[in-house]
């Protein structure tokens, strides 16, 4: 395989504006955001590790076949307790449950990326990081309920917004809880011949 061409064309499969952000932060600009449109209803006794790799992979092979020259990164991110994952939040009483579950204690952050690559060369990860709230009063679950950054976040918060006043402690990738680990996708575009650029 010819490495060199590899910055050819670049599809982001998301349409998360943080993972997008977090590319630019390292200096990849996608030619493409796509939307997977895929099925993320979750199987009976299914393991958050294990979910979040199904949901990456089935993001990246709805793209694969229409633009297999194509590098293609897919991603899901989600926040569990213990076995448990927790949903992402369209509604209001939905974030209020999930903030009180995670209220002082601690919880588990999966994030993986897909990354596939022409002549089916496919590369996936599956990052961990852990983060404990402080004990939340109710009048900060409700401050944090008007703010709406809630909506659509796995486990009702974004930690890149107000609630990162929350946080007490994190072990692991500050970006795998954005949503995207930054450091361990780097390595893995360098092992596949990705070609870095400063465009200005």
């Amino acid at each position: 395989m010819d490495k060199t061409k590899l910055n050819k064309h670049f599809i982001l499969a998301s349409s998360s504006k943080r993972r997008l952000e977090l590319l630019n932060q390292i200096g990849v600009k996608p030619n493409l955001i796509l939307s997977p449109n895929i099925n993320e209803e979750k199987f009976s006794k299914e393991l958050p590790r294990i979910y979040v790799k199904r949901m990456s992979l089935e993001k990246n092979k709805v793209f694969q076949q229409q633009y297999s020259q194509s590098i293609i990164l897919s991603a899901d991110t989600v926040v569990s307790l213990g076995r448990r994952i927790l949903p992402k939040t369209m509604d209001a009483n939905t974030a209020e449950n999930c903030l009180k579950l995670i209220s002082g204690r601690r919880h588990k952050v999966f994030t993986n990326f897909t990354l596939y690559t022409p002549h089916n060369l496919l590369k996936t990860k599956t990052i961990q990081s852990i983060v404990k709230f402080k004990r939340l009063h109710p009048e900060e679950i409700s401050y944090y309920l008007a703010s709406n950054e809630w909506k659509g976040k796995s486990g009702g918060y974004a930690i890149q917004g107000i609630a990162a006043s929350f946080v007490n402690f994190i072990s692991g990738s500050y970006s795998n809880i954005v949503g995207l680990p930054i450091a361990e996708l780097y390595r893995t575009l360098i092992s596949v011949g990705y070609k870095f650029k400063n465009d200005k």
